[in-house]
């Protein structure tokens, strides 16, 4: 009996590795098909989608695509949310809502909302959950529900080169410049000049740069070492086969 019991537990294992094996590869073959990209657009129909852009799958909800612009070589995550107008079938007119530069990257699980203009400037990431949104409920009235009351709409700009981390919040009017970082979990409003770390909630500027002073405050980790021009990814690959202390 023991050996029996022992060759019945080794088949299921042996089967549950098959069947897991299978999943894993029909779900990887499901992702590649069902991602989103300017040669396989599916039924979605964005106004711009540039060369090697990918909405990885399964996507969030996206309505309004003619009103959506976005850059080449984008990565979008899998269920971000990408809305143009306050609900689908509506005309926004002749110009794009929302708009991507080039490079951009948002994170899993990310919202960006354009009922009105949204634009994020070239190679910012936003890590996973990011909220972006150009419109916000209204509590004029204290005697109605705050979700029955009509919303205020305000244009969202954020600059090339930022960074957004995981759970930061983009109110509407929000100005970021320049290679913004915004720390995880921020809420953000207002405007925010170019080079600056900003957190908290409502964020703050904690960290800025002086063009003759560099940092202020001074960072506390050393400045990484650039890579030399001209090195290749081979090189770097050698490089790291060499470094004793790799890990």
């Amino acid at each position: 009996m023991p050996k029996s019991r022992s060759t019945f537990a080794a088949l299921t294992a042996w089967r549950r590795r098959l069947v897991s094996r299978a999943v894993q590869g029909g779900w990887r073959w499901v992702q590649e098909a069902g991602a989103v990209s300017a040669e396989h657009p599916g039924r979605l129909r964005f106004g711009r989608i540039g060369t090697g852009t990918r909405l990885a799958f399964p996507q969030g909800t996206v309505f309004g695509e003619p009103w959506i612009e976005l850059g080449e070589h984008c990565v979008i995550g899998e269920h971000v949310t990408l809305t143009a107008g306050m609900m689908p079938g509506l005309d926004l007119g002749a110009e794009p809502i929302l708009r991507l530069g080039d490079g951009v990257v948002l994170g899993r699980g990310s919202h960006v909302i354009a009922d009105t203009a949204v634009t994020i400037g070239s190679n910012t990431y936003c890590g996973p959950y990011v909220y972006i949104t150009s419109t916000n409920h209204s509590y004029d009235d204290p005697q109605v529900p705050v979700g029955k009351q009509w919303p205020r709409t305000e244009p969202v700009t954020v600059g090339p080169g930022c960074w957004l981390g995981t759970g930061a919040v983009i109110l509407p009017g929000a100005r970021l410049g320049r290679n913004v970082v915004v720390a995880a979990g921020a809420v953000v409003r207002g405007e925010v000049p170019d080079h600056a770390v900003v957190a908290g909630a409502p964020a703050r500027v904690v960290r800025s740069w002086d063009p003759e002073r560099g940092w202020q405050p001074p960072l506390r980790t050393p400045a990484p070492v650039p890579i030399p021009e001209g090195v290749t990814p081979e090189q770097l690959l050698a490089l790291a086969e060499l470094d004793p202390d790799r890990s």
